[in-house]
């Protein structure tokens, strides 16, 4: 097919061999389930320098990940090249080091004595999966710690070739004859790596106190992030950000960043272009976060590059290999970018007026000389198709789509509204109906997002499409605590002012009734993390509000919270988010077991490393103590996302049937 939008687009059609037929509308709950619980086709992708291949990670059985290369000079199939089987750990990403070879990174958890500890590891691995080798150093029998930071990659095609990378490294300290060396050096460093025979060369001495480092689009190292200790082994609430010019080694100290309760204060440093010498970054803007750019001179003044006075812009766009800055993002009703590059702002224009639906564009990888670009086009209604577009053909191409299984689907539009809540304040929320709907009468879900320092947005959302396919009306508030709204909206966070967040959400259910969405006895909360608290919490506010209660992986007890962080690092920090006062009380679900008035359904994973499986439990046990409803599903092996294709869809049939039972469906 052929679609002219303004650049004479050839639209063509990579086959790609082996792929599945999208599946044809299901009829009975078991299908749908499997439809909408299978992980999505594309977990991540990336395009080689020349723009010739492409790697992306699908989801395997059980759990695993499979690692596949598509070579669009050749026959363009689907090729695996390395599967990732092994149980509590995950294939998170790949980038191409050079034509020939990629670099993975394996995110891991081990369970020690009752602690969860995450580990990661990074690997490379041929285009044809050949020749893998661990590029994270081996940590000695004697060591003193064991290294859980398996390094981070912070340039590709660094000044010793191709075939050689810029990734941090965590010294650990050794011993020898049970003393440990008292010039052995620890913390993190960076060193430049060989990504065929594992060469090293330290660029950076360790740190004790630096957390991140951050190249230019050269590869050099131009930024460090220090993170002092406070008490004891606690990470202090204060991060240091120091510059260095071009060529030069010693560090300068560029912002200082207070982090509370609230909000981090102080210009936060994210990206720096080599060729103009600025750091770019976010800082608070007359009390909303904007992007700012700060001169690397010692002497230019700080700009405010992007800022508005109603939503906070949150993030920067970078493409290509060096990870170019080429604009910014925020979100209102729906995603909106502003791009400082006008041949990309021109295009990208272009593009989502082309495609059906007027759809989100994202640039997700570039060759090295930014000729071919992979791009993901999706919307509320289309879960997503990812194109390669080649600038000097202006062809675009479809490669795959991002959920395979739910191509051709029909789907419920995600539509943004406005509800009051009991104060008169404005609560903006997205709306989504059965497909076919007239919005009148139906049972309803309001489903308030995890964080609670995080938003809902515009967009295709598997769980909200599953219950629209169900026949429910879908709520999704973004009650008073949610990000991206300002540091008014934000207020003390979703913990320590949760009478009016969970205010807002009971106010959302409210509404769908007061509009005849949704009928007063066929109304129902569904939340995941933060989500399943307030889901839980909302109970203890209005227990003849919601008929059914649906908790996955929530938080149901502040005080264990707080105790679940005090073996690690973050204790203070987290500490300082939950507070003390009666609202630790009073805003702990699992305290308020007796005043359910609702049936409850639990789900968490045994290896949740967010938000422990003891809190469900726990909320488990106290009502059922208490002679309430109560289901609670403990998922052996998977962690907060449960990241499994068969959990999910046996959830969402569990879901299903325990919803329609208490709303009479």
């Amino acid at each position: 097919m052929r679609i002219g939008f303004g650049l004479a687009a050839a639209v063509s059609v990579i086959a790609i061999a082996g792929g599945t037929p999208a599946i044809v509308a299901a009829e009975t709950l078991e299908e749908t389930a499997a439809r909408f619980g299978i992980r999505q086709t594309v977990l991540q992708i990336s395009l080689s320098p020349t723009g010739q291949k492409i790697a992306f990670i699908e989801p395997g059985p059980q759990g695993s990940e499979i690692l596949n290369v598509i070579d669009l000079v050749g026959d363009a199939t689907i090729k695996p090249i390395l599967t990732n089987s092994e149980q509590r750990s995950d294939l998170s990403r790949c980038d191409w080091a050079s034509e020939e070879r990629l670099v993975c990174m394996v995110d891991m958890v081990s369970e020690g004595s009752s602690v969860l500890i995450g580990f990661s590891r990074v690997l490379a691995i041929g285009a044809d999966g050949s020749e893998p080798l661990l590029l994270t150093p081996r940590t000695d029998m004697r060591a003193l710690g064991y290294r859980q930071d398996g390094g981070t990659i912070l340039a590709l095609d660094v000044s010793d070739g191709d075939d050689t990378v810029l990734m941090t490294k965590e010294y650990v300290p050794e011993r020898t004859i049970g003393t440990r060396l008292a010039n052995e050096a620890s913390g993190l460093g960076v060193e430049e790596v060989n990504v065929i025979d594992g060469r090293r060369k330290k660029v950076e001495n360790p740190d004790s106190d630096a957390v991140v480092y951050i190249a230019d689009d050269k590869g050099d190292v131009r930024m460090k992030v220090r993170h002092p200790r406070g008490v004891g082994s606690n990470l202090g609430d204060e991060q240091y950000f120091y510059y260095r010019g071009p060529n030069k080694s010693g560090w300068t100290l560029l912002s200082r960043v207070k982090l509370d309760a609230q909000t981090a204060s102080g210009f936060i440093p994210v990206a720096v272009d080599s060729q103009r010498n600025v750091a770019f970054g976010f800082d608070a803007v007359d009390g909303y976060t904007g992007v700012v750019e700060v001169p690397l001179d010692g002497v230019g003044e700080p700009r405010v590059v992007m800022a508005r006075d109603d939503v906070d812009v949150d993030r920067l766009i970078r493409i290509g290999r060096q990870r170019r800055v080429v604009g910014a993002s925020y979100a209102t009703e729906k995603r909106a970018v502003e791009y400082f590059d006008a041949d990309l702002k021109t295009f990208a224009a272009q593009l989502q007026e082309a495609l059906p639906g007027k759809p989100l564009i994202n640039i997700v990888g570039a060759s090295a000389d930014e000729s071919r670009l992979l791009i993901v086009a999706s919307s509320d209604t289309d879960p997503g198709m990812v194109y390669l577009y080649d600038r000097t053909s202006r062809e675009l191409s479809e490669v795959i789509p991002l959920r395979e299984h739910l191509q051709n689907q029909t789907m419920g539009a995600m539509t943004p509204v406005s509800f009051p809540a009991a104060d008169g304040t404005p609560i903006p929320a997205y709306l989504t109906l059965p497909p076919g709907s007239d919005g009148k009468n139906l049972p309803a879900i309001v489903l308030p997002h995890g964080g609670p320092s995080a938003r809902d947005e515009w967009g295709f959302d598997w769980l909200v499409q599953f219950f629209a396919a169900r026949g429910f009306a879908v709520l999704q508030p973004n009650f008073r605590g949610s990000a991206g709204y300002g540091e008014a909206w934000f207020g003390r966070n979703g913990f320590q002012a949760w009478e009016t967040a969970i205010g807002d959400v009971n106010d959302a259910g409210r509404w769908l009734v007061r509009e005849g969405i949704a009928e007063s006895d066929r109304l129902a909360v569904v939340g995941w993390s933060y989500g399943g608290y307030a889901a839980l919490q909302s109970q203890v506010l209005d227990s003849s509000l919601y008929q059914a209660v649906v908790a996955i992986a929530p938080v149901t007890d502040l005080d264990q919270l707080r105790d679940d962080a005090r073996p690690y690092t973050n204790f203070g920090l987290v500490d300082a988010f939950i507070g003390q006062g009666p609202h630790v009380r009073t805003g702990s679900p699992a305290k308020h077991a007796a005043s359910f008035a609702a049936p409850v359904m639990l789900f968490h994973g045994t290896l949740d490393q967010n938000v422990a499986v003891v809190h469900s439990r726990m909320m488990a046990k106290r009502l059922k103590d208490a002679g309430k409803a109560v289901e609670y599903v403990e998922l052996e092996g998977l962690d907060h996302g449960l990241a499994d294709s068969k959990a999910r869809s046996d959830m969402l049939q569990h879901i299903d049937i325990f919803l329609n039972s208490d709303l009479g469906g």
